[in-house]
């Protein structure tokens, strides 16, 4: 009965070819790892499959393209022994079966033909180790040493050796490993997770790609901060964002306390990520409040300040993201961007202004849904009245700024006078004297004292040019 289960996952017409090829080439092989893992977890369709077989596996795509009817095209990798096909939408690697032994200095281990026991041997974990033939005598037999499937049962990550050689030899595991347990809400078993703070500083011989790309695999987890308390468990998080390890901690002076903002920030990020799955928002979240640590400062009479926190921690993005190896574009600037508003729409829920919400519209632009989904995020009280009252709050500024923009327009606008208008109208050559009369149109927009409107807008022109000695020609 089991087995039949794991034949009706591998009866698509894909695992039928790769058999096929499989027996015409005299090979062994077998479906692998993340396949396997989600098959049984019902985690839905498979976007990419690896194909492990006994012999070569670059051999083995070059037959299944060639007897599939879209004859795909084989990319290979000759370095590293694999092939890659993609069938509709999947993307297949076969590999052939190896053992692997490696030394101090790198991640990268030297390679040699082995058996399937040796290629479940070198897997990363227990539920990756899982693995189905494809072979005509044992069609979907499950093959699972060392008990992959109690685990995927029990929800626990466990590596197939001695944890402590296996993240030694590649420490990019010790992230795979929190990875998942986030990913999959699954507890990382005690030695494992042991071995993983004992080796957290062999991080450090991992390029910074493979920790990025890891670490927003756990950033686009449902729940980010199981990913991101774990790193700090295992004392990965201060090699990775030693920003946000700097804002862990309570101080007291003179009997009054801050709260814990490491905490708080994972408690934002939670909130955000049930209301967004943009990971540059997430982002935004995880780092709105990194300049508190560095702005944290006591006063006797007031206790507890973070001034300008928000400026100093969108400055401190640039620094961050280069360090990381983040994209330095756009979205680099979209994270700075949320972190430098982040406490505006907080002001003005307590005094909604017109003016202040015109400002609000103009600098968030086109990003304003997104700082208004950061504001009520970050609203982490306890307490269920003050809960319901800020976020009524924000219900409020979210229809003062429908109304505004509605009525005003001034979402990513230009003052209705150009530059090349006030220099023809007063004769004027390239000057600082243009530069103000735009500034003052803009503000006196922004501020009501004109309609964002050309006649209104040309009118305040002469005037302002009349008060800086200007004459129209």
């Amino acid at each position: 009965m089991q087995n039949q289960f794991y034949k009706e996952a591998i009866s698509a017409t894909i695992f039928n070819y790769i058999s096929k090829a499989s027996e015409e080439l005299g090979l062994q092989s077998y479906v692998i790892g993340g396949f396997v893992r989600d098959y049984i977890l019902q985690r839905g369709t498979a976007k990419d499959i690896d194909i492990v077989t006994i012999g070569s596996g670059i051999e083995l795509a070059q037959k299944v393209a060639q007897i599939l009817p879209n004859k795909p095209k084989v990319q290979v990798f000759k370095t590293y022994g694999t092939a890659m096909l993609r069938y509709k939408d999947i993307e297949i690697e076969f590999v052939g079966a190896r053992k692997e032994s490696y030394t101090e200095e790198s991640r990268n281990p030297a390679v040699s033909e082995g058996t399937l026991q040796d290629d479940q041997n070198r897997r990363d974990f227990t539920i990756n180790a899982l693995a189905l033939s494809l072979n005509a005598a044992d069609f979907g037999l499950l093959l699972d040493p060392f008990h992959g499937v109690e685990d995927l049962m029990s929800k626990t990550i466990k590596t197939p050796l001695d944890p402590d050689i296996t993240y030694s030899d590649d420490p990019l595991r010790m992230m795979r490993a929190i990875r998942f347990a986030s990913q999959l809400n699954f507890t990382i078993e005690k030695n494992s997770l042991a071995a993983i703070a004992k080796n957290a500083d062999r991080l450090k011989i991992i390029t910074k790609e493979r920790i990025v790309d890891e670490l927003q695999k756990i950033m686009q987890s449902k729940k980010p901060s199981i990913g991101f308390l774990l790193l700090e468990k295992t004392a990965l998080l201060p090699l990775v964002l030693p920003e946000l390890m700097a804002l862990k901690g309570v101080e007291e002076v003179e009997g009054q306390k801050h709260k814990d903002n490491f905490y708080h920030t994972l408690e934002v990020l939670d909130n955000i990520s049930v209301n967004t799955e943009g990971v540059w928002l997430r982002w935004a979240a995880l780092l709105h409040d990194i300049g508190k640590a560095p702005t944290k400062k006591f006063h006797k009479t007031i206790g507890w300040t973070f001034h300008a926190h928000e400026f100093v921690g969108s400055r401190m993005v640039f620094k961050l993201f280069k360090r990381l190896k983040l994209p330095l574009n756009n979205k680099m600037k979209f994270v700075q961007k949320m972190i430098l508003l982040s406490s505006r729409p907080i002001v003005l829920a307590t005094e909604v202004t017109d003016s202040a919400i015109r400002r609000l519209i103009f600098d968030a632009g086109d990003d304003i849904d997104s700082l208004m989904t950061l504001c009520e995020a970050d609203i982490t009280t306890k307490n269920p009245r003050k809960f319901k009252r800020y976020h009524q709050n924000f219900e409020l500024v979210r229809e003062k700024i429908k109304e505004v923009e509605a009525r005003d327009q001034v979402r990513n606008f230009q003052p209705p006078i150009s530059g090349e208008l006030i220099m023809e109208t007063f004769q004027l050559k390239p000057c600082r004297e243009i530069g103000q009369i735009k500034e003052a149109i803009k503000e006196a927009i922004l501020e009501g004292v004109i309609p964002n409107e050309y006649e209104a807008s040309y009118q305040f022109m002469l005037e302002k040019g009349k008060s800086l000695g200007l004459k129209i020609k």
